[in-house]
């Protein structure tokens, strides 16, 4: 299985962190600078969860044109196998 980026979290991580950090921002009763940095952890998060999203949302792009390019259009099946699915 190949490694990922610098052995960065995964989606799922990144987006449960990203909740447990807005929760606790909307919790309340931080101070200024814990409040500060939290969000600055949940932008970094967010985005880290953007660019995951990004990346899969390419890879099935890709997938699904090697697909459409590799799969047999209807003048490519013989006539004798079409008739077989009709029957």
């Amino acid at each position: 299985m190949p490694k990922k980026k610098q052995d960065s979290p995964d989606f799922e991580q990144s987006f449960q962190q990203l909740e447990q950090t807005v929760a606790a921002l909307e919790k309340g009763g931080l101070s200024l600078a814990q409040a500060t940095a939290l969000y600055a952890e949940g932008m970094r998060l967010a985005r880290l969860c953007g660019q995951r999203l990004d990346e899969a949302e390419l890879k099935i792009t890709e997938l699904q044109a090697s697909y459409a390019s590799s799969a047999a259009s209807p003048d490519d099946v013989p006539e004798d196998e079409d008739e077989d699915e009709d029957a």
